[in-house]
């Protein structure tokens, strides 16, 4: 079994039983530990993973660090962790930041067993940073993500190729963070330069607030038209999608002839096509499918009723996203547009992890 493969069973974990680990020691002992265990890692020796790491910090003493991980004689990783409903901020660092200074190791992380914020001393040499190179989330990540969460593996861990890349990832991250920002609310900054190329008159602020929305929707649509035409791409090379009937739909010869009465609208191919490009990072597209009804159209994994991801309800002038699955109670939400399923992408890929798991 790859890591990859490692870590989605301990997602499939996380989305099962996280709402129930109440403690930052069971945290610790249901996904943490396995987490450093899929890097190669033995656990249960404790020169190699040293729990409760102690040391003398200035005057402070018996200060501890949750795990200290030994390679080859050196520590090279620091561990602090919280309980999983744990939100990680900068001050739940602080310890791994009085201890940066006092030991060999050049990575300290920050997890609450489902992020995993990766330090390093990339600003000023021997001195933590204030800000993670790398974050790994468990319930998000894709195959680029585990690329880079290798290099911290027992097996190929090492610090020069790491620290080579770090910067370089740090940095792209804080673009990255910044982007999503401001795809949810444009700034006055980021919505002035893309009007200062298209609008002729002063950009005074009721210009700006005006063209908030437009900047917005136009990054939606941007995105939207791009992965509708890799989608498009790839499925041109395989068979057709085909819309299958719900058996409970239906309708047989003797009771109406031979239309069920079931139309596959654009929208709802669409809506199907955003679905897929979101999946896509956590599972084969091909393993995907629609299946439309008379009132709803209905997307499975492997085809099967027992896996359902979500159920477009685009019939009505309202539009709803319904998601659940056959174990937990479905929720169906308004949406405004189909960009609007984007929003809940984190929520499409732990249902489908989960369903992995199985």
């Amino acid at each position: 079994m790859g890591l990859a493969d490692r870590l989605r069973d301990i997602a499939v974990r996380i989305s099962e039983h996280g709402d129930s680990v109440e403690t930052e020691e069971a945290t610790k002992n249901a996904f943490i530990m396995p987490f450093i265990a899929a890097l190669g890692y033995d656990v249960f020796n404790p020169k190699e993973v040293v729990p409760e790491f102690t040391a003398d910090i200035g005057t402070k003493k018996g200060e501890k660090v949750d795990y200290a991980v030994n390679k080859d004689g050196k520590i090279i990783l620091l561990i602090e962790c919280k309980k999983i409903s744990a939100d990680l901020h900068k001050n739940h660092a602080s310890q791994l930041y009085r201890y940066f200074s006092t030991t060999e190791s050049r990575f300290g992380v920050l997890t609450n067993g489902q992020v995993y914020e990766f330090y390093s001393d990339i600003d000023e040499t021997n001195k933590m940073d204030s800000k993670p190179f790398f974050e790994f989330n468990l319930l998000d990540f894709d195959d680029s993500h585990v690329e880079e969460l290798k290099k911290f593996s027992k097996a190929a861990f090492s610090l020069d190729d790491i620290l080579t890349t770090a910067s370089t990832l740090k940095y792209t991250g804080g673009v990255v963070k910044v982007l999503e920002q401001e795809m949810l609310s444009p700034s006055d900054e980021f919505v002035r330069f893309f009007a200062a190329k298209v609008y002729d008159g002063a950009l005074r602020q009721n210009v700006i607030d005006e063209f908030r929305s437009i900047v917005s929707n136009a990054q939606k649509r941007y995105i939207n038209d791009k992965v509708n035409g890799r989608l498009k791409s790839a499925l041109s090379v395989g068979d057709p999608i085909q819309p299958i009937a719900s058996e409970d739909d239906i309708v047989s010869s003797e009771q109406g002839g031979d239309d069920n009465g079931i139309e596959t609208t654009q929208e709802e191919t669409d809506g199907f096509n955003i679905v897929r490009a979101i999946l896509s990072e956590v599972v084969e597209l091909d393993r995907v499918h629609m299946r439309d009804t008379k009132s709803y159209c209905g997307i499975l994994l492997d085809n099967n009723n027992r896996k359902p991801i979500c159920r477009l309800h685009f019939n009505a002038k309202q539009k709803y996203l319904e998601l659940g699955s056959s174990s937990k109670s479905a929720d169906r939400v308004p949406i405004g547009s189909l960009n609007d399923i984007f929003s809940y992408a984190k929520d499409l890929k732990a249902l489908v992890v989960e369903y992995v798991g199985e």
